[in-house]
């Protein structure tokens, strides 16, 4: 346990939350005596995949990742800002309704919309990497955007029970693998936040699995989705192309 707490400050102190863009051949670099990723990375470069932001390793960083992208596409399209609105004003009372606590639903609600607004206003991109920087306020976001999934989970549980293993309840699942802060994100995370956002998403996974990078739409029927993330084992990133 100490170890871990020594791993996890570290990991604290050596990186921002959301970083700037990097050019991607930082991870040739990374991979360099890594002949299966180093490949998949230079496929990615052919590809026009020129850019990444980094986001820190806390467990937390699909949805750091999935936050600072979104918004970011806000500065810029104001039809797909005032959509979301809609759909994040609404979130409070669709949550209520499913019976998490109102004073904690609200309190997290008005923080994202206070974001969310600043955004809307607009902010300039350097403005909105400092708030989404700030651990005060980036942790509120993704506490809220948890509260997101796990209700879309509860709310779809009779498909969604299907996927859980180790004969836990969907209820089980997301007290322990979904509203807890620094708890990983995989496939069931990801669609349900797609869904009940209605942001679409392509994740780009590079392991070492295949030949070359594979991608995923959320959900599957999406195509040339604006926000792009990279997945390596345990961890995301966001991606842009050229």
């Amino acid at each position: 346990m100490a170890q871990k707490r020594a791993i996890e400050k570290q990991i604290v102190e050596g990186s921002t939350l959301i970083g700037e863009p990097l050019s991607i051949s930082v991870l040739e670099e990374e991979y360099q005596n890594d002949g299966a990723f180093l490949r998949k990375i230079q496929d990615l470069k052919e590809k026009n995949y020129k850019t990444l932001r980094k986001t820190r390793g806390d467990g937390n960083c699909f949805f750091r990742a999935f936050l600072f992208s979104s918004f970011e596409m806000f500065l810029t399209d104001k039809t797909e800002f005032d959509k979301f609105r809609v759909i994040a004003e609404k979130s409070k009372d669709d949550l209520i309704s499913l019976g998490f606590p109102s004073f904690t639903v609200e309190d997290f609600h008005e923080t994202f919309m206070e974001v969310l607004d600043k955004v809307g206003a607009p902010c300039t991109k350097t403005e909105l990497l400092d708030v989404l920087n700030n651990q005060a306020y980036s942790d509120y976001l993704v506490v809220y955007l948890r509260l997101l999934v796990s209700g879309h989970l509860q709310k779809n549980a009779d498909f969604f029970q299907n996927f859980i293993d180790e004969g836990r309840t969907l209820k089980e699942f997301c007290n322990r693998e979904v509203e807890p802060m620094a708890r990983e994100s995989d496939h069931l995370h990801i669609t349900s936040l797609t869904a009940v956002t209605s942001i679409p998403v392509s994740v780009v996974y590079v392991d070492r699995e295949g030949a070359s990078f594979n991608t995923i739409n959320f959900p599957d029927d999406s195509i040339d989705n604006k926000i792009q993330l990279l997945y390596r084992p345990g961890h995301y990133d966001i991606l842009y192309l050229k």
